[in-house]
């Protein structure tokens, strides 16, 4: 059997060797083959130089993959399960939020209750800032909705068997969206809390607007529903003109004066405003769709330690 661990890393140079030391001695005790995949994601800091050196040290075990500029987590996974050949890989985030103490019962539910797929919840958001919980609620609940997969609390951290792996190789789309693809790709699955481990080093890359726009991309990745809703939308509002119009001509028969100048000018400008979001709902479909035509690659590695041995 063996195993890789991949973990995407970016500007994280002081937490490497930390998560080299905490995973290689758990792993020894397991005494099954593997290797750590770290992923350098065009990191500005001395990540890459860590990487190297973790390495050095451990030759027969870590891997070094760096990718030319900063392409995003997303595409920092696919680069690492690209390039992944084992009979499983787990991934976790680089941070040791997920605690690497779980990874033994990963292997367990997979090697012996044969899961293809084992993935872990989160019993708890933890120490994150209300805004996230706030829009990462709204983000899940909105997503169940227009995609049917229901991922509250689900993560990155994930043991995938070699078959999963392959077939996720198989999927051409340049914007990903790992946790919405994983659940889609079906397979025998199990899942298993966790509690979220604190940061030893440095803090979360992921701002507000960062999170704004994985939600956005994952929304639209998997389902044309929000274009539905401009349809809805216009269904509201002719129902609406048809009680002004009923309304209407029942002033005018009733020789009631034309009164309502307020009321026109709330309802051109709401009008107006469903017409910009329509628009807006229109516009990131079309860009979607011209990002996809373009075909360029998710990602582009500019050094692999591999080739180098």
């Amino acid at each position: 059997m063996e195993l890789i661990v991949l973990m995407p890393f970016y500007n994280e140079e002081k937490q490497i060797p930390i998560s080299i030391g905490r995973l290689i001695p758990l792993l020894d005790d397991l005494k099954i083959q593997y290797s750590l995949l770290l992923v350098d994601d065009g990191s500005r800091d001395g990540t890459w130089n860590a990487i190297l050196n973790g390495v050095q040290q451990y030759p027969d075990n870590v891997r070094g993959l760096r990718l030319s500029r900063n392409f995003g987590k997303e595409a920092a996974i696919c680069a690492g399960l690209d390039v992944a050949d084992s009979d499983a890989v787990i991934l976790m985030d680089g941070d040791l939020q997920h605690p690497p103490e779980y990874i033994p019962e990963m292997l367990r539910l997979w090697r012996d209750e044969g899961y293809e797929i084992v993935e872990g919840v989160k019993s708890s958001r933890g120490k994150e800032s209300l805004s996230s919980k706030v829009n990462a609620t709204m983000f899940y609940g909105l997503f169940h909705k227009v995609s049917g997969y229901q991922l509250a609390n689900a993560s990155d951290f994930k043991l995938l068997d070699r078959k999963v792996v392959l077939k996720w190789r198989e999927f051409t789309e340049h914007n990903t969206f790992f946790r919405g693809l994983s659940a889609w790709l079906g397979f025998r699955r199990v899942s298993f809390p966790f509690e979220i481990a604190e940061r030893q080093t440095g803090a979360s890359r992921w701002s507000l607007r960062k999170l704004m726009a994985l939600s956005i991309n994952a929304i639209t990745s998997f389902s044309a529903m929000p274009l539905q809703l401009i349809t809805t939308i216009g269904l509201v509002f002719m129902a609406g003109a048809l009680i002004l119009l009923v309304q209407t001509l029942v002033n005018f028969f009733a020789g009631h004066a034309a009164s309502g100048f307020t009321t026109v000018i709330v309802v051109e400008l709401a009008i107006g405003a469903c017409i910009m979001i329509s628009l807006g709902l229109i516009g990131t479909y079309i860009a979607r769709i011209f990002e996809e035509v373009k075909n360029r690659p998710r990602y582009v590695v500019s050094d692999d330690t591999d080739s180098k041995k």
